[in-house]
């Protein structure tokens, strides 16, 4: 669970929205989480509103994210195929398989982290360019300092008021 501590009236999507990823691939510059990523936002009210339930499932035949209730789907992927013909690697003959021999759900039939996220920052696009006031480009050398530089500007769009943006988890569960 991932979401941006901006405001609701972030174009991109802030407090009212959250994406749920799966990260994976041979190698880190490898990784196709877009193919196993989707998003959600609710509508007329943000999620600083009230706690919610962000849920996983996940088996030798599927994993997926939902909110609040299994009907709210938010990212899903069959484990029909291998994560690596997912990735399109297996065409590929200078990519190695660190899977090999596995079954369809590796690298998810091990123990994995569950990460609950308020973003602020990066260089990969989640923060677009030239959006709500953005102090940085993806593309500079110097988007880390850029950040720096201009912290008190970027925080006021956090809402560090204790109006909105602050994560709070009453509870992780998990059941086997």
């Amino acid at each position: 669970m991932e979401s941006r501590g901006n405001d609701a009236s972030y174009s991109a999507g802030g407090v009212n929205c959250f994406g749920s990823t799966l990260h994976w691939g041979p190698y880190y510059p490898q990784d196709p989480y877009e193919l196993t990523h989707g998003d959600y936002c609710l509508q007329g009210s943000t999620f600083n509103d009230d706690f919610h339930t962000f849920g996983l499932v996940w088996n030798e035949n599927e994993m997926y994210t939902y909110v609040d209730n299994d009907s709210n789907r938010v990212m899903h992927t069959n484990f029909n195929s291998s994560f690596f013909e997912k990735g399109g690697w297996s065409s590929n003959p200078t990519i190695s398989n660190p899977w090999r021999g596995q079954p369809n759900n590796a690298p998810f039939d091990q123990k994995f982290y569950l990460i609950f996220n308020v973003a602020v920052g990066g260089v990969n696009g989640y923060f677009p360019d030239g959006v709500g006031g953005k102090p940085w480009s993806d593309k500079s050398s110097q988007a880390s300092l850029d950040f720096i530089h201009a912290l008190n500007s970027v925080t006021k769009t956090w809402d560090l008021e204790g109006t909105g943006s602050a994560m709070g988890i009453r509870s992780v569960k998990v059941w086997q």
